[in-house]
């Protein structure tokens, strides 16, 4: 009887330890500083213009009418959260790759404006669901991005609508004019909202953002617009926003108050044509999706103002931003 009751307390204590080796580990925090990374990579240099605060620069001359344009009234939604939509992850998912992950060629509606590859596919790719099927990967050997817009896969044949890649390391813009997966020319990975920043207290970068009626015009680090209205009152493409300084975050859950004050330090940017005040995020099974979605449509269009980031430009192809 002793030897049962020993080898059944030996069993549960395995059971137990095994329990806590399959946890999730909790994230560690990157040292206080230092830029947003993901897979051992940086997700830009931390001077890059993603990854710069804005909370000191001068309201954009412009920013009322930019502001009532997308709407005063109308409060912040959340493009990510848990669980799946329609079968697909809620969100812009990513996947991480490496130097053994296969190569595939892309037949490009727009290879004019397209990186040729070949692109890194995991086996089994999460992608985006809706209409714009974004496939992001992130090579953590070679920190480099690999972005698609509009993917699909007939039979042994992929295609995009557009794809682009880009270095981690370095600062580089895409040729002035081009699009990428996104409208605005730029980056994706680098503005969303990820849980991981989120637990570890601080998100350290700009957000991304969509607005329904946008600008034949865009603004550095943007290379693209995704308009032919030329109403000047209009937000073009790259146009950064920030939540007010004296917007009280004290009454929002933890994970909601981490977003908000990095609204308010770093801002969101404009990068593509969508519904008013959505934000992109990373879709993670953490979220409270109904504590999400209710805590951020308090935060009203009008708590928000446009910021002249003219300033901190120091070459129009480059990334690098000027320390404010």
């Amino acid at each position: 009887m002793f030897r049962s009751r020993l080898l059944l307390l030996s069993l549960l204590a395995l059971t137990l330890l095994s329990g806590c080796l399959a946890a999730r580990p909790e994230p560690r925090p990157e040292p206080p500083g230092s830029g947003p990374r993901l897979g051992g990579c940086p997700v830009f240099p931390e001077d890059h213009v993603w990854n710069t605060p804005v909370d000191g620069l001068p309201v954009h001359p412009n920013s009322a009418a930019y502001i009532a344009s997308i709407g005063a009234d109308t409060g912040l939604h959340p493009d990510f959260g848990a669980g799946l939509w329609e079968g697909a992850p809620i969100g812009i998912p990513y996947n991480l790759a490496d130097t053994a992950t296969p190569r595939y060629a892309f037949r490009f509606d727009y290879a004019d404006e397209s990186d040729p590859g070949p692109y890194p596919v995991p086996a089994n790719p999460r992608i985006e669901g809706g209409s714009d099927r974004h496939l992001i990967v992130l090579d953590t050997d070679a920190c480099k991005l690999y972005e698609l817009f509009d993917v699909d896969l007939t039979g042994a044949t992929w295609s995009a609508g557009s794809g682009a890649v880009f270095d981690l390391k370095g600062y580089a813009l895409r040729p002035d004019g081009w699009t990428s997966a996104d409208a605005a020319g730029l980056a994706i990975l680098p503005g969303l909202v990820r849980y991981d920043e989120v637990a570890a207290g601080e998100i350290r970068h700009a957000l991304r953002f969509t607005a329904s009626v946008t600008q034949r015009a865009y603004l550095w680090p943007a290379r693209h617009y995704a308009s032919s209205a030329t109403d000047p009152d209009l937000p073009p493409m790259g146009l950064r926003l920030r939540l007010r300084a004296d917007f009280d975050t004290s009454g929002f859950s933890p994970e909601v108050r981490v977003v908000l004050e990095a609204l308010k330090k770093y801002g969101m940017i404009l990068a593509d044509n969508g519904s008013d005040w959505f934000i992109s995020g990373a879709p993670d099974d953490r979220w409270d999706n109904d504590t999400l979605v209710a805590e951020l449509r308090r935060v009203k269009g009008s708590d928000f103002e446009a910021v002249d980031t003219s300033s901190l430009m120091l070459d129009p192809d480059s990334g690098r931003a000027r320390r404010p």
